[in-house]
């Protein structure tokens, strides 16, 4: 991040544009742009000061007010995921990512159980294909597997990729 240009040079900019010199050439004469000085002399016109404005900030969390619900919810269902948990969120009317749920107790440091299972896999058509792939499996011959070690690899030119 860019640090604000300093209050002496600040001050010296509006005091020009004061004066009655433009815009234009305090900033071509300091080397600051002509907007930076534009919003210098507003702020100096309108509170008396060139000092800078707060840069950045935090917002507020959004799950704060709703504490309780959330320690409550996993205490009960101690099995419940980040998705469960901001599905039941959403039902109440708070809209949030999936990670801001997951920041927000890790901040508070709430831990739960995760899923022993990827969310893909209560679909029928991957269940199905794991199923299928459960019964080809018993066909396989151990001995005849490849192990393929693809961590290290080469290319053509011999430059070594990762």
């Amino acid at each position: 991040m860019v640090r604000p240009i300093s209050n002496d040079l600040r001050k010296r900019a509006v005091s020009a544009v004061a004066k009655g010199e433009s815009c234009r050439s305090v900033a071509e004469r300091f080397g600051v742009a002509v907007s930076s000085v534009v919003k210098w002399s507003q702020r100096y016109r309108a509170t008396g000061s060139v000092a800078p404005g707060k840069m950045g900030g935090h917002r507020k969390p959004v799950l704060d007010p709703h504490r309780a619900f959330i320690v409550e919810r996993i205490t009960e269902t101690p099995h419940l995921t980040l998705h469960g948990l901001k599905a039941e969120l959403a039902a109440r009317g708070v809209k949030v990512s999936h990670n801001a749920v997951w920041l927000f107790l890790r901040r508070e440091g709430l831990r739960f159980k995760r899923t022993l299972f990827a969310l893909e896999q209560a679909r029928a058509d991957v269940s199905r294909r794991r199923l299928r792939w459960r019964s080809w499996q018993a066909g396989l011959d151990p001995g005849r597997l490849v192990f393929i070690d693809e961590s290290v690899l080469q290319t053509a030119e011999g430059v070594q990729m990762n």
